[in-house]
């Protein structure tokens, strides 16, 4: 094991600093909270809600409806993994690209967009809001790309003359299937499963938007329990109970990796997909992709079909309905400051996650030991925490020394939390392809060492910074749960400023919510497409 550069701790106390702050002492801030809430510890605060059927009914419901989510998604998406795997066909990039950006979208985009196919006077003229099978749809539709990305990344390096020698010793195409590729892809169908299942378990906006006053998530109660009931004690309970579903699934799923992991060879992409060939393989592709871009692609049309449609025919009514100023009864919000807001949070919000995420890349690439596998580690956990619980942990922690509760920094600074992840994971794969001779090289010729990364490392690692910082600014965008809890009247996003034109009456409101979700669907969009043109070869699918 190579020794770490000196410094390279000292460097680390910026990122370790900030996750300290505004990531520890929060939850440690909830825990307590829930242990204590009269300030002296009260375990029977636990009995309280594990006591009351109705909270157990919502933990059963989050446990369960998040399991079924996983599974639908699994099986509706593993053909699609299959096709962009195996076969090539035209505008094969663009498409994956495509399918990609429904898991970007913001929640209540996907939310507000089921419920223009789904909901009051709904394309489908079928009325799902409200049950869970309109969740279940809604959570394929969003989490439909990680299975693409994930499984099917694999999927496209398996050696496929593998299959092929099974074929030929008679093998039916299922029992090649279950015998070989199954057991060579179970690392990868995990590590979806795992992410599916976290961002169903800690469903927010979906759940908020399409489950009504009778189905509510974890995520949901402990906002209706902060916000409506104003129990800090009983969110907190709920809280403490969601992180241990989600460590538990998180060390499960590290457990299993580390059981079932499988060396194999790996192939380059390019040599194991090829054209479809004969009737059969084409039809199976074209269904196949068919069904995917109903799937993908029927909520975003008819949110935009909904948006344009107004009491008066077809046109931008709803838009113009937007850039009306000031605060109405009817309109509660000003379309043009969200907007503004939100577009200023989210450069703030990257900025953040840039300067904390190159921080703590430089120190997790310039080491291979146990420590950096622990700091990595901490840097991932913001990903697997749900928004809601660190919105509500921002409330009951920071206000002392200074009470920050009041702050609009508070909003970058929740949806950077959530950013770093994306930006370590992007830069850290192109800073470790860096030769160190490169750098001794440099040094020895005087460069210091501020020189050096400005010279050598960030001409190398700014494309990957790029794509780090477009989902960061993906995220920040869309980004609602912990927003919902900071957020002031004063200062709504676009996320906020959709539910409040959903919670209002009448039709000016209800398309006034379709035109912001176009809008904010467009600005997703154009990240992801930024994401898609600076992304470098080894950076992985996400």
């Amino acid at each position: 094991m190579s020794r770490p550069r000196p410094g390279r701790w000292a460097l680390a106390a910026l990122p370790l600093s900030f996750l300290g702050v505004f990531f520890l002492w929060p939850l440690v801030s909830i825990v307590w909270t829930g242990l204590a809430p009269g300030g002296v510890f009260d375990p029977s605060a636990f009995g309280k809600v594990l006591g009351n059927g109705s909270l157990l009914d919502v933990v059963w419901f989050t446990l369960w409806q998040a399991t079924l989510s996983t599974a639908l998604t699994l099986v509706v998406a593993l053909p699609g993994a299959y096709v962009f795997a195996r076969y090539d066909f035209p505008g094969k990039r663009l498409l994956r690209a495509a399918a990609t950006i429904p898991f970007v979208l913001p929640t209540m985009v996907a939310g507000t967009a089921f419920l223009a196919l789904i909901g009051p006077n709904g394309a489908l003229g079928v009325r799902l809001d409200g049950t869970v099978t309109a969740i279940l749809l809604a959570h394929v539709f969003f989490n439909y790309a990680v299975v693409l990305r994930t499984v099917g990344g694999l999927w496209s390096h398996l050696d496929p003359r593998l299959e092929e020698a099974a074929r030929a010793l008679g093998a039916s195409r299922w029992r090649t299937f279950t015998s070989v590729t199954l057991p060579l892809l179970r690392p990868a169908i995990a590590a979806a499963a795992s992410i599916v299942f976290l961002f169903t378990f800690t469903s927010f906006g979906i759940v908020l938007i399409l489950g009504g006053a009778g189905l509510a998530t974890l995520e949901v109660e402990i906002y209706r329990q902060t916000s409506t009931l104003f129990d800090l004690p009983v969110a907190a309970v709920l809280a403490i109970l969601q992180l241990v579903g989600v460590t538990a699934v998180l060390l499960a799923y590290s457990r299993y990796q580390e059981r079932n992991a499988v060396e194999q060879s790996l192939r380059p992409a390019a040599e194991t997909s090829r054209r479809p060939r004969g009737a059969r393989e084409r039809v199976m592709v074209g269904g196949v992709l068919s069904s995917m871009a109903l799937l993908l692609g029927a909520p975003p049309t008819v949110l935009v079909q909904r948006s344009l449609s107004t009491g008066d025919g077809w046109g931008l009514g709803f838009y113009r309905a937007l850039g009306e100023q000031g605060r109405t009864a009817a309109q509660f919000v000003d379309a043009g400051e969200a907007v503004r807001n939100s577009l200023g949070f989210a450069v703030a919000a990257t900025v953040i996650a840039l300067v904390i995420g190159l921080t703590a890349a430089a120190v997790v690439s310039a080491g291979r030991g146990r420590s950096s596998r622990w700091f990595d580690s901490l840097l991932m956990l913001p990903l697997g925490t749900s928004a809601v619980t660190i919105g509500f942990g921002f409330i009951v922690a920071l206000d002392a020394p200074v009470d920050l509760r009041a702050s609009a920094w508070l909003i970058p600074l929740a949806h950077s939390l959530v950013a770093i992840p994306f930006v370590v994971r992007s830069v850290v794969p192109v800073m470790r392809s860096v030769r160190a001779r490169l750098r001794e090289a440099a040094a020895v010729l005087g460069a210091s060492p501020r020189r050096v990364w400005r010279e050598i490392d960030l001409p190398i690692v700014s494309r990957a910074a790029a794509v780090g910082a477009g989902f960061a600014m993906a995220v920040s965008l869309g980004e609602f749960g912990a927003t919902a809890f900071v957020a002031r009247p004063d200062t709504p996003t676009m996320p906020v400023a959709i539910f409040r034109y959903l919670g209002r009456p009448g039709e000016i409101n209800f398309g006034r919510a379709m035109a912001m979700s176009v809008i904010l669907m467009v600005v997703t969009a154009a990240a992801v497409a930024l994401i898609e043109r600076f992304r470098a070869p080894g950076l992985g699918e996400f």
